[in-house]
């Protein structure tokens, strides 16, 4: 039996990182996981390890979103958790920027959520039950130079985060959005010997992801921020 008042979960932009973690805690929770991604072949290994189902998805493109979304309710039911993952970047001066690739970066970063969004609150209304997580960043409160498209996407996340708690809490779904504020630990980017859990883990942000689920609906957050003890507020 589940810890968590849910049974389902599907995680769109999973990775190896936060997406990886939250495939894992989710999986030992006792919940039935659905990870999707441009590329799952990639996520093979981790969907030996925690049984996870795997997906195909472009999460800019409205067909392809609701054909994931039929395509995971036919394969695990209704995802009552969903969490939007995906992020898109690129980095510059503003007067150098392709507005090609900053219209990218805020597909993915905005866009992307908006459509998981939608296709969750259709599927969660009806239940008046469920939990929608967005991953934001330190730039979803703050922008720095040479990363403006990033900004404008995690920003516009943001946006759809707290109007869509305030929109859909009233029906019994619960909107979460987090504000990832800190360099991200992994295999390639570990912690300086001289400066242990400066990078936060991926592990421990999971855990973060879980305790807002268990939350009774009295008190519910609507945004958690995680930073790791070296990070400036």
């Amino acid at each position: 039996m589940s810890a968590l008042p849910y049974r389902t979960a599907l995680i769109v932009g999973a990775g190896p990182g936060i997406g990886a973690s939250l495939v894992r805690a989710l999986s030992a929770a006792g919940l039935t996981v659905a990870a999707a991604a441009r590329n799952p072949d990639k996520l093979s290994p981790l969907a030996k390890e925690t049984g996870a189902k795997l997906f195909a998805t472009d999460a800019t493109d409205p067909a392809a979103v609701a054909r994931l979304f039929t395509e995971v309710e036919a394969t695990i039911g209704v995802p009552e958790v969903v969490v939007y993952n995906a992020s898109g970047r690129v980095r510059g001066p503003i007067a150098e920027l392709d507005p090609e690739e900053v219209r990218s970066a805020l597909e993915v970063s905005a866009f992307g959520g908006f459509l998981v969004v939608r296709e969750a609150a259709q599927r969660l209304l009806p239940r008046k039950a469920g939990a929608i997580l967005l991953t934001g960043a330190t730039a979803s409160v703050k922008g720095f130079a040479n990363s403006s498209a990033f900004a404008i996407g995690k920003f516009g996340l943001r946006g759809l985060a707290q109007s869509a708690a305030r929109e859909l809490a009233p029906h019994g779904i619960h909107v979460a959005h987090f504000v990832i504020d800190g360099a991200v630990r992994s295999a390639t980017r570990p912690d300086p010997a001289d400066r242990p859990d400066s990078t936060l883990d991926p592990d421990a942000i999971a855990q973060s992801y879980l305790a807002v689920l268990k939350q009774p609906r009295s008190a519910w957050s609507w945004e958690v921020e995680l930073r790791p003890w070296v990070e400036s507020f």
